[in-house]
């Protein structure tokens, strides 16, 4: 956050004496120093923060804010590298409540040197309950010399206002699932996501969780502090889950409250997975991925509806191994990036593939599920769950055979939806077995069962055939029912 320096009377008298106009001039240009406010949006209207810059788009004059986040209005003064330190006073004025909002610095912005660009950080302390309007304003320059606003009549940016439009807090969990050894005392650190900031006043004294306990923990969290993005909670292990034998689970879920709405990932699983003994060399999860390759596909079919007929749909997704750190047990060194520093070593887990995009805000198709649905959000704010970052995992037949074995589609949760006010949460499971059919092709052979009761009624599934080449031999039919597609 900007911090005003404290320049002296005396100091300022001594630029003002020392400086004329000329010792600004941008020399290719001849363009007199002037000060303005250089706010930029995306075509999006989303406003750009460094590193994203752009010399083509107009300053705006005014901004519709919906967001409780922090506002950051970046002041700019078009002037070559000064020889002394410029301060520029500005105002600030308000349609509504003066105590709504607070401003770092409060008035005075500074440059010098090569930093010609300040900024005025506008923080939201309550939620405004009627449109108002804040209205920043440039007022003067410590130099004479320096202009307030462009050299021009029809874009000044003098004066930056901000429209304050209808707030929209929703809240989600950015990852779905995590994993636990089982051991007393064992932390592990998640985030609770506010794409548009949250009120601290709202959400310290609620109740935003509802529990399915199956271990005894401890839950905290971090101060909020400036961050109005998230929040990150610290779950501690209060007892010893360590038997191999068994499977233990927790879950998490958001719920509404008052002002802010569940969306995207609204549950989020803890697990102990049940142990087997397995040698990583195996490695059957780099027989179907590419990391090297930002495109990788694996190509699936599953007998699905098709106008009223069973039969196999085709479908492909973008895969990828799950990184994991080096303690895990299933770690398998994939890269030490040419260095001698272990600190920038990658791992993969060796049993387990997920599905997702490479960059961006989009889904792809795991499972080929968006066939089950009528009229599916393929945005990833809305229907995260058509990305499955842990999908699924393999269990080598004798613990270590590279050519066979069994699969288990990880038990979880995923929540898909056609709009942000209407999404649902899907529990998925499975299993089946996955083998080398031909020389380095290999196929998946597994049911995969959907649970939500007012989608299906309860539990539907189905048969699928995965390979990790595009040439595959074509499933035999099969003498079964099939699902069909749902409307959300």
């Amino acid at each position: 956050m900007s911090r005003i320096k404290i320049i002296s009377l005396f100091s300022i008298i001594i630029a003002l004496a020392s400086c004329s106009k000329d010792d600004y001039r941008l020399d290719a240009q001849n363009i007199d120093p002037f000060v303005r406010f250089n706010f930029l949006t995306s075509g999006a209207g989303v406003p750009l923060e460094y590193p994203a810059v752009s010399t083509t788009i107009q300053p705006a004059a005014s901004y519709e804010n919906k967001s409780v986040k922090m506002l950051k209005v970046p002041v700019t003064l078009t002037s070559t590298t000064l020889k002394t330190p410029v301060t520029v006073n500005f105002s600030a004025a308000t349609s509504g409540n003066q105590d709504s909002f607070t401003l770092e610095p409060a008035s005075e912005l500074v440059f010098q040197g090569n930093k010609l660009t300040d900024t005025i950080y506008l923080s939201f302390d309550k939620r405004w309950a009627n449109k108002q309007a804040i209205t920043l304003k440039l007022e003067h320059a410590s130099d004479e010399n320096i202009h307030i606003g462009n050299l021009n009549t029809y874009a000044p940016n003098d004066i930056f206002t901000i429209n304050l439009g209808d707030i929209s807090t929703t809240y989600t969990f950015p990852v779905a699932q995590y994993l636990v050894k089982g051991q007393v005392g064992e932390t592990i650190d998640f985030k609770v996501n506010f794409p548009n900031g949250f009120f601290p006043s709202e959400i310290e004294n609620a109740s935003i969780f509802k529990f399915q306990n199956g271990f005894e923990y401890s839950l905290t969290h971090d101060d909020y502090g400036d961050n109005r993005s998230s929040i990150t909670y610290h779950l501690k292990l209060l007892e010893d889950i360590q038997n191999d034998d068994a499977r233990y689970e927790t879950k998490i879920n958001l719920i509404n409250i008052p002002n802010y709405t569940a969306t995207g990932n609204v549950g989020l699983t803890i697990v102990k997975p049940i142990k087997s003994p397995r040698d990583i060399l195996a490695n059957p999860a780099s027989k179907f991925s590419d990391p090297t390759n930002a495109f990788y596909l694996t190509y699936g079919e599953h007998w699905f509806n098709n106008n009223g007929t069973c039969s196999w749909q085709t479908f492909n997704a973008l895969t990828f191994p799950v990184v994991v750190t080096k303690d895990n047990e299933n770690a398998i060194l994939y890269s030490d990036k040419g260095t001698a520093n272990p600190n920038d070593d990658v791992y993969h887990d060796a049993f387990k593939i997920g599905f997702n995009v490479s960059t961006g805000t989009n889904t792809v198709n795991s499972f080929g599920l968006k066939r089950w649905f009528s009229n599916e959000s393929n945005a990833a704010a809305v229907s995260p769950g058509f990305n499955i970052i842990s999908a699924l995992e393999f269990f080598p037949a004798n613990g270590n055979s590279k050519t066979q074995g069994t699969v288990l589609v990880i038990p979880q949760d995923i929540t898909i939806g056609s709009s942000a006010t209407n999404t649902h949460v899907i529990a998925i499971s499975g299993d089946g077995t996955y083998k080398e059919i031909s020389a380095g092709l290999y196929e998946i052979s597994f049911e995969l069962k959907l649970t939500n009761d007012k989608l299906f009624g309860g539990t539907v599934s189905t048969q699928y055939r995965m390979y990790n080449n595009r040439v595959y031999p074509k499933p035999a039919a099969l003498n079964i029912p099939c699902p069909k597609e749902v409307t959300l």
